[in-house]
């Protein structure tokens, strides 16, 4: 305390508090998850203002510096996400996001397994995979939209956030915008795979099949919402990623920004 009181308002004073804080977010790190250490230290840094202009103390990342790391971040984030499922069996061969035959066709496909004809539902399944993957390209752009768009209050409040801030961010931002643009592409994705030729001879058949109910299914709306929450779902552990994992932290920036 005593060096501190003599060096006050000197490059002593800034090494020491630095030193100090650099101490205490270590020891956050040891005791934290990988998630939550980030956030401790943040609220550290901002809780004893320890940002330095010289004299060799450690330099605190500035707010600029913070939304510019985020942006890389999302930027890195999004176009892997939209380069694992927009391709030939991005969906398709994927458990997690792959598309189902929506509930009301299921019933449909146990109707027509009873006369062998289950099969046609499992063409048009993989066939609403494909038109998701097909639009799921359209988002990238919309991702450097919001990336661009994005405040410096925005970026405060996602790098402060939990791990997957950024995706929660996004889906409110771009949802709207976002199924906009997928729709006409699904629509004429589903025409150009055979899914609108294959649905309709379904359910030919199964209307000619006395007794049975009523089913109509919106194709189009299913796929795109489908499509969009396996866009982001991958967004989010991309995020969690990229906060956590070095292999991740892919430029300069997201290394001074979450770089442990």
């Amino acid at each position: 305390m005593k060096i501190l009181r003599k060096e006050n308002g000197k490059a002593g004073t800034s090494f020491l508090v630095s030193l100090a804080l650099l101490v205490s977010v270590l020891l956050i790190a040891g005791t934290s998850s990988a998630g939550n250490w980030l956030k401790s230290g943040q609220e550290m840094l901002n809780k004893l203002g320890t940002a330095s202009s010289g004299g060799g103390g450690g330099k605190s990342l500035s707010t600029d510096e913070i939304a510019a790391g985020l942006k890389d971040a999302l930027r890195v984030g999004s176009e892997a996400v939209v380069s694992r499922l927009g391709k030939n069996g991005g969906f398709e061969l994927d458990k997690a996001v792959h598309i189902p035959l929506p509930d009301k066709l299921q019933t449909v496909k146990k109707t027509l397994a009873k006369v062998g004809m289950a099969g046609m539902l499992d063409d048009l399944e993989l066939k609403l995979n494909r038109a998701a993957e097909v639009a799921t390209p359209k988002a990238k752009k919309l991702f450097l939209k919001a990336i661009d768009e994005m405040s410096i209050d925005d970026a405060r409040k996602i790098y402060q956030g939990p791990d997957d801030a950024a995706t929660r961010y996004f889906r409110e931002k771009m949802s709207p915008e976002l199924a906009r643009e997928m729709k006409p592409v699904v629509a004429a994705s589903l025409s150009e795979v055979g899914a609108i030729k294959t649905y309709d001879e379904i359910m030919g058949q199964y209307k000619n099949i006395p007794f049975v109910p009523d089913v109509k299914e919106d194709l189009n709306q299913y796929v795109v919402e489908k499509g969009i929450d396996g866009i982001f779902y991958y967004l989010a552990k991309e995020e969690a990623a990229i906060r956590s994992d070095p292999l991740k932290q892919s430029t300069a920036l997201l290394k001074q920004l979450f770089g442990k």
